[in-house]
């Protein structure tokens, strides 16, 4: 998600900070053991790095709000990877998205991290490691975790908006009223999303297994 710099008060966008800098710290060094233990998986951390930039680089105004709906990209990299790791990923990406496209803030980036990085790839890995749990195929977990963490991301972003722009409508009814607005653009690439995170999931497991961690695979 990109929240644009100066959108949010100061003290807010500072607040955002605190714990999305604790997550990140989390995941550098989750992705940093990842990359000693598992040296086979480097491509694959490469390759969910550039895709998890690329694609939430799409954006998709959202009139009204002053921000953009894009696919996010985290739920798969978490799914492959494992969730703080793409928490580093998300971040970095944004981060870069922030100073060299203008898409997001520098002051936002705490915000952003919390909304994209870390909703997105919690969310997106826990659905898909209850789905599996509950008996789930890999493709169908994996889609409803690629759907659930990009809907999570926006539902996050609505909340950081009503808590800086409610004014005097309670912070509930503005909530309401941004994710609203989100929901005609976000719907379809969220339900793009879960087809495009089903499949990426299900065809590298059939093709390079052995990149994966065999604790987020299994059943």
């Amino acid at each position: 998600m990109h929240i644009p710099e100066g959108l949010l008060p100061l003290d807010q966008a500072a607040g955002w900070y605190v714990p999305a800098m604790a997550f990140l710290a989390a995941g550098l060094a989750k992705l940093k053991r990842l990359l000693k233990e598992r040296p086979q998986a480097r491509p694959l951390v490469g390759l969910m790095g550039a895709f998890v930039f690329v694609v939430s680089l799409m954006p998709v105004p959202v009139p009204g709000l002053g921000t953009v709906s894009h696919p996010c990209g985290t739920p798969l990299a978490a799914i492959l990877l494992g969730p703080f790791s793409a928490v580093a990923l998300g971040a970095v990406a944004l981060l870069l998205q922030a100073l060299f496209f203008a898409h997001g803030g520098i002051s936002s980036w705490g915000a952003n991290i919390l909304s994209m990085a870390v909703g997105g790839s919690f969310v997106g890995f826990g659905v898909y490691w209850g789905a599996r749990r509950l008996g789930a195929g890999l493709g169908i977990a994996a889609g409803l975790g690629g759907l659930a963490g990009d809907l999570v991301t926006y539902a996050i972003t609505s909340f950081q908006l009503a808590l800086a722009l409610h004014g005097h409508e309670s912070i509930g009814a503005t909530w309401l009223a941004a994710f609203g607005s989100f929901m005609p653009t976000q719907i379809p690439l969220a339900i793009a999303e879960l087809f495009f995170t089903s499949g990426v999931v299900v065809f590298v497991y059939r093709r390079r297994a052995d990149l994966l961690s065999g604790e987020e695979m299994q059943s």
